[in-house]
């Protein structure tokens, strides 16, 4: 009984890397020589495993590594397919097969997350695992075949049963429009700006425009039409404001500060608050005494063209008051004096 347990338990290894080997000969078409490299490649960072020497062992170096071969073999293959395109767009369609999204939704497909070795983490809450694993699979296999078997591995696993290469080339991507939407919903100001216009070694004319978001400089694209230059000039801008979060920080500082400026009052909120102090209380005797001292002991009479409505200040002003000299008692005078203040 013992001696099965033990041979059950020395047998497991051998069953799972069996079952690795199968799983990855369905993915890439051939079996692996050194499985270690796509062991490593399966390696997410979050799995912390260090080797002999203290140093992580990830698939970090291998996704770098397969970034550039991969961006080399889809080159050539792009380069083959469509004889006599211009490098414009060459370079388009060689980036909407290596992208984020199609390397993302191609590990997906393939099963490739579910090979993925990570510390307990649900790989659907990173968008940017299985590109990242798939890229290193590239990688691997340029170690442990060689570039020919990377580029066996895009045309007869990738092209021929996934992809439609004619289809990704010819469909638009409108990145200005996306670009547009996204400065609307988060309200910004975006221009597109051209920069210069020329021709090339062929004389055809070319183009570039630059973006400005919030009079930022976004980012700056040639093309063969002005159309073209825009769409590359956007298409450089909504990357840079997926990877630089510094840049979207700008772009809202200086949209806070312009719109800080817009809605700042031009005028003060007039004082709604009526002031009394103009009324003499006859109960005070203070205040008596200095109105009997600011007014002369001279007969006052509202003329024709006085208007007490025309005033200007907070304050009731006995200067707007014109008056003739007449006789007149102190309670005629206080008595004048409020029926001009609450004349209509």
């Amino acid at each position: 009984m013992l001696n099965n347990i033990l041979f059950d338990r020395l047998r497991l290894p051998f069953r799972k890397e069996k079952e690795l080997f199968s799983s990855l000969y369905s993915i890439l078409g051939f079996y692996p020589q050194n499985i270690e490299y796509y062991k490593m490649a399966l390696m997410h960072k979050s799995v912390a495993k260090r080797n002999a020497k203290g140093k992580p062992v990830n698939n970090e170096r291998l996704e770098f590594l397969g970034d550039a071969i991969l961006d080399a073999v889809v080159g050539d293959i792009v380069y083959r397919h469509f004889e006599g395109k211009r490098e414009g767009f060459l370079t388009n369609t060689r980036s909407k097969l290596v992208q984020r999204d199609t390397l993302n939704k191609l590990a997906q497909e393939m099963g490739i997350n579910q090979l993925i070795l990570s510390a307990g983490h649900n790989n659907t809450h990173n968008s940017y695992v299985g590109g990242n694993a798939f890229e290193a699979l590239v990688g691997a296999i340029y170690l442990d075949r060689g570039y020919n078997y990377c580029m066996k591995f895009m045309q007869k696993q990738i092209l021929q049963k996934l992809i439609n290469i004619d289809k990704v080339a010819y469909k638009e991507v409108n990145f200005k429009s996306k670009l547009i939407e996204w400065s609307q919903k988060n309200k910004v100001r975006l221009d597109f700006k051209l920069i210069s216009q020329g021709k090339d070694n062929t004389g055809s004319p070319t183009f570039n425009y630059k973006t400005l978001i919030e009079g930022l400089e976004g980012a700056s694209g040639l093309g063969y039409s002005k159309k073209e230059s825009q769409q590359n000039a956007a298409k450089e801008t909504l990357q840079r404001l997926k990877r630089e979060p510094q840049f979207i920080d700008a772009v809202f500082e200086a949209k806070g500060n312009r719109t800080k400026m817009e809605e700042s009052p031009i005028l003060n909120v007039p004082d709604t608050e009526e002031k009394n102090d103009f009324i003499i209380t006859a109960n005070k005797e203070d205040n008596c005494e200095h109105k009997e001292k600011d007014i002369k002991p001279q007969a006052v009479e509202m003329t024709e063209t006085s208007n007490p409505t025309t005033i200007q200040s907070d304050e009731f002003d006995l200067s707007d008051i014109t008056a003739k000299p007449k006789t007149q008692s102190r309670e005629d005078i206080i008595a004048a004096a409020e029926a001009a203040a609450f004349a209509e």
